[in-house]
């Protein structure tokens, strides 16, 4: 993630550690994976053994990091940052700066 917002200049870190109840969040959606892909080879693929689900869940895991990183800390951003979309804010700052 960068550092600040490209458009408004809003920075991405409101304080020092202030990320670090992101990996909550993560955890979250670790375990939603795992719950998901666990239900989904039970039923489709007939309860196979369990280095498949391992093997499987590890795999799928590990591809989504990258995703899971970036929306864990979005999700963190607005919940506790207090800031939010306002989809007016680039008509207002084009505005300001023709002034």
């Amino acid at each position: 993630m960068p550092a600040a917002c490209p458009v408004c200049g809003l920075s991405y870190e409101p304080e020092p550690g202030f990320y670090f109840g992101a990996m909550y969040i993560s955890f979250g959606f670790a375990v939603g994976i795992f719950f998901a892909v666990g239900i989904a080879l039970y039923f489709l693929a007939g309860d196979p053994d369990t280095w498949v689900y391992v093997t499987v869940v590890a795999a799928l895991t590990l591809v989504a990091t990258p995703l899971v990183f970036r929306y864990s800390r979005a999700i963190m951003l607005y919940l506790f940052g207090n800031s939010g979309y306002d989809p007016n804010w680039a008509r207002f700052a084009r505005r300001s700066l023709e002034e």
